[in-house]
């Protein structure tokens, strides 16, 4: 029997190709030096822009040896639901339709969600 052949293999989780005559693109390591102590270094592509931060292990933000520290960003505040509802609606309005639907759910025109 055929050594190449599929019984027994699971298909679409092994490849019958091999590495043979495959060269692997031309890469460079980037070393990074974490405020905690820890340093570790990364391949990227020839043709990659290095980023000059990347996240330790550890959570805190390595910076790429030999690099300067980029500016950070201004961000801006995270917004609720509520700041989002409010550039909608007024507190006013919200008020009046907070009643309007208490009122139906109290007539029985509206079912509550609840189980």
């Amino acid at each position: 029997m055929n050594s190449r052949s599929l019984r027994g293999t699971r298909l679409g989780s092994l490849s019958m190709e091999t590495d043979e005559g495959v060269l692997a693109a031309p890469r460079q390591d980037a070393v990074y030096d974490c405020p905690n102590g820890h340093t570790f270094s990364l391949p990227f592509s020839i043709e990659a822009d290095v980023p000059a931060v990347w996240e330790c292990r550890c959570g805190a933000t390595a910076l790429l040896r030999d690099a300067e520290k980029p500016e950070e960003k201004p961000q801006k505040p995270q917004r609720t639901h509520w700041d989002m509802l409010l550039e909608r609606r007024s507190e006013e309005e919200l008020q009046v339709l907070l009643d309007q639907r208490l009122e139906l759910l109290r007539a029985g025109k509206l079912h509550s969600t609840r189980g």
